[in-house]
């Protein structure tokens, strides 16, 4: 029974000193869940009503918080506002559980090695230009675009850059979905390559916004690059990642030799 309370006592500690490393990531995953919930997509509001009347009360959210490109640039206040209200807006469970995931996964390690502050610039500024640089290529567009994942992917073109042999488990379905660790630098560009052959594939319709990942994934590369290279390698020079007992941890160690979705 000692042993047992122990384990799971220093476990407790763990989580508690892992969020307070990360509070903007653990709070924004918070955030966006909580949205979720209260929102018409979540179904979990009896007031939306249901049916046709749910799907419309849908559409209709979509569109005043998501980003439509047609209405972006047309110089209403409102719509301006949209790449920010869009970053915290999501469209099924799936597609909120899949981006906090990855934001769970990429996003504590990132903020502690970048800093509260600046973490919190980086994921909305990144995010809010992923999702322009996607209306910008589709100008014509009326389909609302909503979700973090241009931002989550900027996490993780961060990622790649601070912690390019930091270890990620990977779920391959043509492995039938055996867990597998291979470092940042093999899966994250292999996701990257996903995207990009996604977005060629890409139609009009509603989906996945595989442009505004790829946008994000880079803009996150370069500003780390930008940041914390200056000539002196990835992380420029000032961490690593360690994992311990399964939490990921940044420490100080010379230089190594983690979704957009258009709505109806």
């Amino acid at each position: 029974m000692i042993s047992t309370s122990s384990t799971a006592a220093d476990r407790a500690l763990r989580t508690v000193r892992a969020t307070s490393a990360a509070p903007v990531t653990y709070g924004l995953i918070a955030l966006c869940c909580l949205l979720f919930a209260l929102g018409p997509a979540s179904g979990l509001v009896p007031g939306y009503g249901s049916g046709d009347v749910l799907v419309a009360a849908q559409r209709a959210y979509f569109r005043r918080w998501g980003v439509v490109p047609a209405e972006l640039f047309d110089g209403s206040a409102g719509a301006a506002l949209t790449p920010a209200t869009a970053l915290f807006v999501h469209g099924s469970w799936v597609h909120l559980l899949g981006n906090m995931l990855f934001l769970f996964v990429f996003g504590a390690m990132t903020e502690e090695r970048m800093g509260r502050v600046e973490f919190t610039l980086f994921y909305v500024g990144c995010g809010c230009l992923a999702l322009l640089g996607y209306a910008a290529a589709n100008a014509d567009s009326e389909q609302s675009l909503v979700g973090a994942s241009g931002a989550i992917s900027a996490v993780l073109g961060a990622f790649l850059y601070l912690f390019p042999r930091a270890r990620v488990t990977s779920l391959l379905p043509f492995l039938f979905f055996l867990p597998l660790r291979f470092p940042a630098w093999v899966v994250l560009p292999f996701w990257a390559a996903l995207q990009w052959q996604a977005a060629g594939q890409a139609s009009d319709g509603p989906g996945v916004a595989y442009l505004a990942h790829l946008v994000g994934f880079g803009l996150g590369f370069g500003y780390a690059w930008a940041r914390y290279g200056g000539g002196r390698g990835p992380g420029g020079g000032l961490g690593r990642a360690v994992a311990t007992d399964g939490t990921a941890r940044v420490k100080p160690a010379p230089a190594p030799v983690t979704e957009g979705e258009k709505q109806p």
